[in-house]
């Protein structure tokens, strides 16, 4: 591993310790690369059973390093291009790898933070995390994790975190979906080895293709079909015999039929 990621393994169970404590484990392209690469070799690794991501220090992860930042504004259209294309390489690497992944968050996990968190297929926090998608705040927004926080917490609480970029605790992350648990710090290691003991109970091809079975099942992106086939459900719906009885009693500002 490199200076900016530690991985060390207990038998089938592997862990990938973000490693920049002094930066709350800040990306930069290095960290980005770096970690992109070890989920590629672990992901080919039959023999691993269940990933934890995990940082050093403090904090999770706090999001873009500053350096990396000031690049940013340097660089070409092209070159920022580039660069957000590597990120997004690493959180497809992630939300795809074959093993099921475990996020162990504490302290902050802001921006990429939370894009790592909501490509994990579980998620355990400590009762002190805090999160935020501030990338407004900079006139920006968080395009590259936007499919896997969308999917994490939906929509509809997607639209107000990346408008507001407010901060939110670990009680808010578990009630939108971002977490799966929430326990008080000194009890996080020992709920995510609960977690470790579940999975490594679960047949390994079976668990492989739980992940492969929701993608399928929740894979309608193309909104053109989904249009057609909410509308063909609403109006079938409103020819039907109970829908008809609903919007005559309502017309008629009475309860329908089938109510007690």
């Amino acid at each position: 591993m490199t200076d900016s990621l530690q991985h060390y393994r207990n038998g089938a169970v592997v862990h990938l310790r973000l490693y920049r404590p002094a930066l709350h484990n800040a990306f930069d392209a290095d960290l980005i690369e770096s970690l992109t690469a070890a989920l590629v070799a672990i992901g080919a690794d039959k023999t691993v059973r269940v990933v934890v991501l995990e940082g050093a220090g403090p904090s999770f992860s706090a999001g873009a390093d500053l350096n990396w930042m000031h690049g940013m504004i340097t660089a070409s259209q092209e070159e920022n291009r580039v660069d957000a294309l590597a990120l997004a390489r690493l959180m497809r690497t992630l939300d795809d790898l074959p093993h099921p992944t475990i996020a162990r968050v504490h302290g902050a996990a802001f921006g990429g933070g939370v894009g790592l968190v909501a490509c994990c297929d579980i998620a355990i926090g400590s009762d002190e995390a805090k999160f935020g998608l501030t990338e407004s705040k900079l006139g920006l927004l968080p395009a590259v994790i936007s499919p896997y926080v969308i999917a994490a917490v939906g929509a509809r609480q997607a639209r107000r975190w990346f408008a507001s970029a407010e901060h939110f605790d670990a009680a808010e992350a578990l009630r939108i979906g971002l977490l799966h648990a929430v326990v008080p710090a000194d009890e996080l290691d020992a709920a995510i080895k609960r977690q470790i003991d579940l999975l490594l109970n679960a047949g390994p091809l079976a668990a492989s293709h739980a992940k492969l079975l929701v993608r399928r099942v929740d894979g309608e992106h193309d909104r053109e079909k989904l249009d057609r086939d909410n509308a063909d459900l609403i109006a079938r719906l409103r020819v039907s015999p109970e829908g008809q009885e609903g919007l005559i009693a309502f017309l008629e500002k009475r309860k329908p039929g089938w109510t007690p």
